[in-house]
């Protein structure tokens, strides 16, 4: 009952105050400005649901404190009721640890062939199939944004983006659940292009970026970017499109390159393209935010950095290990067919567990 939850208390007035602001008109017409307060509105109902709880606990105990000495029935509910306190107390202090503010936005991923040729753009494809299942068991909408196919049907590179249907709590939205995959996947497996049978190693790259809520979100200076326009070409270089309608923006400041040419329409390359450079910048912004903090980008297992090897997929063995988390299973073909929800909570579990010990340090 001594417990000292003050910090609670700022929190709860800006949950208050959100809830007053959702409710002006100027507000509730703006999806962008909404979508934003929503998700920080959510992130703190946890904590004033946890806080209600244990104010309720602590109230129940020290009423039957009181009344104990006078009463042999309310002296035998103490050890419950005390032990109803301790845990809404540990479940207190638990949503009091800082969660990724992204965790509630919905993501773009990208997937690139590395080394390997075909049998890593093969894998590609096999990675952008996985996320695609994996987004659908989790009642996720997936669009692909633009893909260039290799000679064999795999992807030397495809973007998906990832969403959820209506709003979402920060510890279900798409962001907390698949920001643990970028780095390198690694495949063990025999080519289709193998004859004589010989399992290969080769690797995909995968980068996770939240997406931003909307264009007004990231302000972008026209003068720093650079379009240029080109005809759509497909596997091998040949001409698919006879007028410049593939897009390929470059943001000056930055470097970053994204090109599209999905679509026939100049117009529609051109918002996808703005798409995924808004949420490579949105990454950047975050991954600068960490470090500054030395938070060392807010997780021991979360990684936009596709230098990082990360899990390997042996598919003689039906094996897939992740390395970061020590996680490993014999059902590949299943992981493969979206059951990616094991992998997943064994980075969630071990992040959690940092972030705890990093509050209980402090």
């Amino acid at each position: 009952m001594s417990e000292d939850f003050s910090a609670v208390r700022p929190l709860l007035e800006e949950y208050a105050a959100i809830e007053r602001d959702m409710a002006d008109p100027a507000v509730a017409s703006d999806p962008g400005v909404l979508r934003r307060l929503g998700r920080r509105y959510a992130e703190l109902g946890r904590v004033v649901t946890a806080h209600r709880a244990w104010e309720t606990a602590s109230a129940d105990l020290a009423d039957a404190v009181e009344l104990a000495d006078d009463d042999p029935d309310f002296a035998a509910e103490l050890p419950g009721l005390r032990e109803a306190e301790a845990d809404a107390a540990d479940r207190l202090r638990e949503v009091l640890v800082p969660r990724d503010p992204d965790d509630a936005r919905d993501v773009i991923i990208e997937v690139k062939a590395g080394e390997g040729g075909e049998e890593s753009a093969l894998f590609a494809s096999d990675l952008a199939r996985m996320y695609t299942r994996y987004a659908e068991r989790m009642g996720w909408a997936v669009e692909v944004l633009g893909a260039t196919d290799s000679e064999l049907g795999g992807y030397k590179d495809v973007r998906l983006a990832i969403k959820t249907r209506g709003s979402a709590q920060p510890q279900d939205g798409v962001w907390a659940h698949l920001k643990y995959e970028g780095g390198v996947h690694r495949v063990q497996r025999v080519p289709v292009t193998e004859s004589a049978g010989r399992i290969h190693t080769s690797a995909a790259g995968v980068l996770v970026m939240p997406e931003a809520d909307d264009p007004g979100e990231l302000q972008i200076d026209a003068a720093d970017l650079r379009i240029d326009v080109f005809r759509s070409s497909g596997p091998g270089g040949q001409s698919v499109n006879t007028t410049d309608s593939a897009v390929r923006i470059t943001h000056l400041p930055t470097g970053i390159v994204v090109s599209m040419q999905n679509e026939k329409s100049q117009l529609q390359n051109k918002e996808a393209a703005m798409r995924v450079l808004r949420a490579r910048l949105l990454a950047e912004r975050a991954a600068a935010a960490a470090e500054a903090e030395a938070q060392a980008r807010r997780s021991q297992v979360r990684t936009v950095d596709r230098s990082e090897r990360i899990r390997t997929y042996n598919f003689p063995e039906n094996r897939i290990a992740d390395h970061r988390t020590g996680y490993k299973a014999y059902n590949l073909d299943a992981v493969l067919d979206g059951d990616l929800g094991p992998v997943i909570a064994s980075a969630i579990e071990m992040d959690e567990a940092a972030r705890l010990a990093a509050v209980g340090r402090a």
